[in-house]
């Protein structure tokens, strides 16, 4: 099969699997790693680099559940507040074998949308990556994530897009 072909597959099987449907085996260290190093191949102008990632797993990850699950909470009026959104944000986190944040760093060399942009195709790659190893991923972008700037150490030139999740279907 040509590469050509191969990555046409690749493309058109890409989709968002969501935690519910992931699997507990766990995704290998060696598989992660490819996963997020396949991101660090995205175009981007004047080689800014922008998109930086956190991975979080096992308690690190059960914290990010517990944390977000209280700024909802916390930044929800009482009237809206609702108890499956608030359960669904720590299932999903639970859920996934590992979670990512999308941070992007804004460099001031560049305009601002060419730094989301090439912090996007870095996940894009993500996505392709897991398609090709056969992980479910997908990419949430809630509002709370912009109240996560102490856990993820954002700083000011700094935004968080949102959160990769990642397990095995």
């Amino acid at each position: 099969m040509s590469k050509a072909t191969i990555l046409k597959e690749i493309i058109e099987e890409r989709r968002s699997i969501f935690p519910k449907d992931y699997t507990d085996t766990e995704i290998s260290q060696e598989v992660l790693e490819e996963i997020v190093n396949s991101a660090t191949f995205a175009p981007n102008h004047k080689r800014t680099k922008p998109w930086r990632f956190k991975i979080f797993k096992g308690e690190e990850k059960a914290q990010l559940a517990a944390e977000m699950q209280a700024i909802y909470k916390t930044v929800t009026p009482e009237q809206l507040f609702l108890e499956k959104k608030y359960n669904d944000i720590g299932f999903k986190i639970n859920k996934a074998n590992v979670v990512v944040s999308i941070v992007v760093n804004f460099s001031g060399m560049v305009p601002e949308w060419e730094e989301i942009a090439a912090t996007s195709m870095a996940v894009q790659n993500m996505y392709l990556s897991c398609t090709a190893n056969n992980i479910g991923c997908y990419w949430s972008s809630p509002k709370i994530v912009d109240e996560l700037k102490d856990s993820l150490t954002i700083e000011e030139n700094q935004k968080c897009l949102g959160l990769f999740y990642m397990g095995t279907v």
